[in-house]
């Protein structure tokens, strides 16, 4: 059986979790439909929630969901317009050449559910836009791994992957978007999943005056321990010092 969800807060409507990795957001194809985060969480309030965003399936952290169809729409509206904030956490096997950064590449779909830079011109590219900066960074026996804060301003799939593989970084432990085999100095890690993280998330919600709420999960506890681990067996490094390009 499923373990329950943990909450983050239940307010106004709004109900924000901490999602587990290795659970869907909604049940797939050939998928078990109670094995979702949805699933398990109607279950938990005894009530209907409506999807307001997604993660990945192997990205942990802050999930919001609606308990009524109007909410729902408004917040759906708010991701739509770009209103809301949103920060993650990964780590990247590779270190972006500058400390922080605005990454603007275009993105098109590719095959079996993945997204590509678009090329010059090309028909169907989505504009993209993830800023970052890099938090830390260790390096051990030739190979170079970083924390790296990111803030999507768009919504795109895959967007924050894609994104920090086009520039040299991809996030540990990415099945898709990763190297075809990792560094061999990650052989001892204790996470071995997507080291992705959704940190915080603020929306607005709308009343008599609009207000702000902000929603913040900690790193769970195989990102804290990977953490940890590289404070302890790697040699940290200063970040560069390089302005935004």
């Amino acid at each position: 059986m499923t373990s329950p969800i943990p909450l983050i807060a239940d307010e106004a409507g709004l109900v924000a979790v901490d999602k587990p990795w290795g659970l869907p957001v909604v049940a797939g194809g050939g998928e078990q439909p109670g094995d979702c985060v949805r699933a398990v969480l109607e279950r938990q309030l005894g009530a209907a929630v409506w999807v307001v965003h997604r993660l990945d399936r192997d990205t942990s952290g802050v999930l919001l969901f609606a308990r009524t169809p109007q909410l729902h729409r408004e917040l759906c509206l708010a991701f739509e317009q770009r209103r809301v904030r949103k920060t993650y956490v990964a780590f990247t096997l590779g270190v972006p050449a500058r400390r922080e950064g605005r990454i603007q590449t275009p993105l098109h779909p590719a095959r079996r559910g993945k997204v590509r830079p678009a090329r010059p011109g090309e028909d169907g590219a989505w504009d993209a836009a993830t800023r970052y900066i890099v938090r830390k960074r260790w390096e051990r026996d030739g190979a170079a791994v970083a924390m790296v804060e990111t803030h999507p301003e768009t919504g795109r799939h895959h967007q924050i992957r894609a994104h920090l593989r086009s520039i040299g970084a991809p996030i540990l432990f990415d099945r898709a978007y990763g190297p075809a085999s990792g560094a061999v100095q990650l052989a001892g890690s204790p996470a071995q999943r997507l080291a992705l993280h959704a940190s915080r998330l603020t929306v607005p919600v709308a009343g008599e005056a609009e207000i702000l709420h902000t929603f913040d999960a900690p790193l769970p506890a195989d990102l804290a321990a990977l953490l940890h681990w590289l404070d302890a067996e790697w040699t940290v490094v200063a970040a560069a010092t390089s302005s935004p390009g």
